[in-house]
């Protein structure tokens, strides 16, 4: 009996990495790719580190021309998204393995990433001038990061605990019905489309975390390693949806004390006078 042509992208004995409640299913299969994901990650997170080290926490784009804030940028979405979309990134790959071979699985996994990292590297056009435009304020008005602050709490736990948000995080956490349908999609690039497909889907799973780097500080090491986590558990964890929910709520009260509690806010406090000397 002739098989469908979606077949082949989907595993035949092991079930997707993430199922319908979230939970990561690792077969010995995957050793490999996961290897291979922590082999990109650990240098992305080591770039990071070294460059938030030497850049410290301050208000809006630190001074940074567009170029190298966006390669900044790439790198940071590499460190903190990679290991919550290794499973759909894998599950793809192993259906492009089973149709292609040598450099034509290499170009197509290449072109699959490239389609990813080009949606967040469109989203980094965005908070680079979001960045641009709070530094600039606070810089003329300081008194206004505490307002700032308190409005990017406020838009990120609204956002959390908004429709569009939980549409996104379904797709994240049980991704094999679209890896299906993406195999129905026509050539050609089309992996740069499933990459740039999925990719939006995650941009719009995570914009409401990386709203809160606008108070928290873009080179914010504790903040990146703190929404990496949660990035990772909403998509991969049984409860993932219910922490989705206390994360927003979270934000939502940030977001009252935010206006009297300079310490909430690292990368708008360098232009800000302390609340003791006003």
């Amino acid at each position: 009996m002739r098989r469908s042509r979606t077949s082949a992208f989907v595993p035949a004995r092991s079930p997707a990495p993430t199922g319908a409640g979230g939970g990561l299913q690792p077969t010995r299969s995957l050793a490999a790719a996961w290897i291979l994901v922590v082999l990109i990650a650990v240098p992305a997170w080591v770039l990071t580190i070294g460059q938030a080290r030497d850049m410290g926490v301050e208000p809006g784009t630190m001074g940074m021309a567009l170029p190298l804030f966006l390669l900044l940028w790439v790198t940071m979405m590499a460190a903190m998204m990679l290991p919550s979309m290794a499973p759909v990134a894998i599950t793809w790959v192993r259906g492009i393995g089973r149709r292609s071979s040598g450099w034509a699985r290499t170009a197509r996994t290449v072109e699959f990433v490239g389609g990813y990292l080009l949606v967040w590297t469109a989203f980094g056009l965005f908070a680079h001038v979001a960045l641009a435009f709070t530094g600039g304020l606070v810089g003329d008005h300081p008194t206004a990061g505490r307002w700032i602050g308190a409005i990017a709490f406020l838009l990120a736990g609204l956002y959390q605990l908004g429709p569009l948000k939980n549409v996104c995080l379904r797709h994240c956490r049980d991704p094999l019905s679209h890896l299906v349908r993406y195999a129905g999609f026509r050539r050609p690039a089309r992996d740069l489309r499933v990459g740039v497909h999925h990719g939006a889907y995650c941009v719009g799973c995570c914009a409401g975390l990386m709203v809160v780097l606008v108070p928290l500080g873009v080179m914010n090491l504790a903040a990146m390693a703190g929404l990496a986590l949660v990035i990772f558990l909403e998509k991969l964890w049984s409860r993932g949806v219910l922490l989705s929910g206390v994360v927003g709520v979270a934000f939502l009260v940030l977001a009252v004390l935010a206006p009297f509690q300079d310490w909430m806010l690292p990368g708008l406090e360098g232009s800000m006078p302390s609340m003791n000397g006003m």
